[in-house]
């Protein structure tokens, strides 16, 4: 008797799915699904427990492979019945926001301290974006092209200005005049590095205390997707302690400045809270860094698709899947 084929037996459940684009195939990647739903605003680990879900489902019902438009409506209903629906919209917003003609330009605003960089980073990742500049790298550029003499508010923190003007504010806050000035200077450098980027047809991301609402000349809509906001630290002890810890280190100088000025920088934090009122630009204010990147998340894929700022889709595409249903792993804590 013949001994058993290698092959025998029931068949096994295949080790990856077929992902469709006309003729081409690439197998199904978890961790570019969990990159993908990330936009929605959802923080990584639940991210990647969507990914695994949709894995499963994929498995159980698409094991002969699935297309990109099948796949996408799929992730929107795992991440409605795992996470809630308004993580699927954004979702659904996202995907409809990448059709769009120009670039994505996110304008992050804040005074000192209050975790721009971090913030612009993780929204980065989230969004897949490549490119991100720090005003300070503009004023820095700047400050080896004009001298001292020639503009002396380059060369100074941003909240310690007027010391160096040549002329006396008059009347006005001399904190806020001064950061007022160097602004105007920074801005000229912002509104060309984005311009660039316009031609160039490049998504990126700008944060920094110089992106003040109304100082910065911004492309049309038919140019590019503008997306401003400002984070705001509402909590005066919060803030107070972004400097502290990093102020005891030795190599924290800079920080211990900032400590002594920490009034002055909560007064520009003031001003800069209320020109974004006044410009109907968004106020994020921050208490833990996945919430106020999770907000921020939104507020850009509202600015993408046109939104007013919810979690209302406009019109997606719907492509029919089959229900989700119960054969799925827990949620995380929402």
């Amino acid at each position: 008797m013949d001994a058993p084929s290698a092959t025998s037996g029931p068949p096994r459940t295949p080790r990856h799915v077929t992902v469709r684009d006309g003729k081409a195939g690439l197998p199904y990647s978890k961790g570019l699904m969990a990159s993908s739903v990330m936009a929605a605003g959802l923080p990584p680990y639940r991210a990647y427990h969507v990914a695994e879900v949709i894995e499963q489902c994929l498995h159980d019902r698409w094991s002969q492979g699935i297309s990109s438009a099948e796949l996408r409506e799929l992730a929107a209903r795992v991440l409605a019945d795992e996470v809630g629906p308004r993580y699927a919209d954004n979702y659904r917003s996202w995907q409809m926001a990448q059709d769009r003609v120009g670039p994505l330009i996110v304008l992050i605003g804040g005074t000192t301290g209050v975790g721009k960089s971090t913030v612009a980073t993780a929204l980065a990742a989230r969004l897949g974006i490549v490119r991100i500049i720090s005003t300070d790298a503009i004023r820095e550029v700047m400050r080896g092209i004009f001298t001292p003499a020639m503009m002396p508010s380059l060369h100074a923190s941003s909240f310690d200005v007027a010391a160096h003007l040549r002329e006396p504010p008059g009347d006005a806050d001399p904190v806020v005049a001064g950061f007022r000035r160097q602004v105007q200077a920074v801005s000229v450098g912002v509104t060309q590095l984005v311009s660039r980027a316009v031609v160039e047809g490049t998504d990126l991301i700008v944060e920094g205390a110089h992106i003040v609402p109304g100082f910065l000349a911004t492309p049309s809509r038919a140019e590019a997707v503008v997306a401003p906001l400002v984070i705001t630290v509402d909590d005066e002890h919060l803030h107070r302690s972004h400097f502290v810890a990093r102020s005891t280190d030795i190599r924290g100088r800079r920080h211990r400045n900032y400590l002594d000025h920490f009034d002055d920088i909560r007064t520009i934090q003031a001003y800069v809270r209320a020109l974004a009122v006044e410009h109907g630009v968004p106020v994020v204010p921050s208490y833990s860094l996945d919430a106020t990147v999770s907000r921020v998340t939104e507020l850009v894929v509202a600015a993408s698709t046109d939104r007013p700022g919810g979690p209302a889709d406009k019109g997606a595409r719907v492509i029919t899947v089959p229900p989700v249903g119960s054969a799925t792993a827990a949620p995380p804590p929402v």
